[in-house]
Parts: structure tokens; sequence; C-alpha cells
């Protein structure tokens, strides 16, 4: 007699923080980023996790899982400055050093997803679900 087969494990539901870095100047996902998440409660923030972006511009994992969010203000810090230094192009200096977004969120039950487009000289972001 054959063993059943086994049932293949439902994906685990989307929830936590993720993030991930484009480089739109490039064409590609930004690796080597580092992010760090914060909590902000007035005029204190407090560092709640730290990762660095793999190659395909995303961290290995959320930065906070289901849970680890409450409502309130947090902040993602981007370090662009060293992801673009020594590209052809890129000022000598750079004109951005650290992107920092702030935003809050009102339900964090769900899945949240703040990515970051990225060149040189600007940046922008949106909210992803």
């Amino acid at each position: 007699m054959t063993a059943p087969a086994a049932r293949p494990r439902p994906a685990p539901s989307p929830s936590g923080l993720t993030t991930h870095v484009l480089d739109i100047a490039r064409g590609r996902p930004a690796s080597g980023v580092r992010v760090e998440l914060f909590r902000v409660e007035g005029g204190d923030r407090r560092k709640l996790a730290e990762a660095v972006t793999n190659a395909d511009g995303r961290t290995d994992a959320p930065l906070t899982g289901h849970g680890g969010l409450h409502p309130g203000t947090y902040a993602l810090t981007f370090h662009i400055a060293p992801y673009f230094a020594g590209f052809e192009g890129a000022p000598a200096v750079p004109f951005l050093d650290l992107v920092t977004l702030r935003f809050t969120l009102s339900d964090p039950s769900g899945h949240c997803h703040v990515p970051l487009l990225i060149t040189p000289w600007s940046y922008s972001t949106y909210r992803g679900g």
C-alpha cells in the first residue's frame, strides 16, 4: 500500500511590512541597499528592524511579520548613496544619501508593501498591497 501524496501547503497569507528598491535609472532591482524600519512616537524613533536588499531588490523576509505592527507612524530609511557609489554617471558627491519615508498605518492587520524607486537624483514611492 502506498502512502497518500502529500498535500501542498497553502502559501502563507501576506502580512506584515515588505519593501523593495528598484533602480529606475538602470532598469533593474537595487541589490545591497540597507533598509531600516523605525516606529515613530512623538519626537522619538525606535528601530524595529534592519535588512539589506537581495539580488531582486527585496528583503529576504518581511521587515515585520503579522502582528508586528500596530496603528501608528513608521519610518523606512534607505541608505542609497553607497548603492550608487562608483556607478558610471552617478555624481561624485551623492545628491541623495538617506531616503526616509514616514507613513502612518491605521489598520496594520493586512499586508503593507512600500517600494522605493530611485535614481541618483530622485525617488518615488507608493503604497502597494
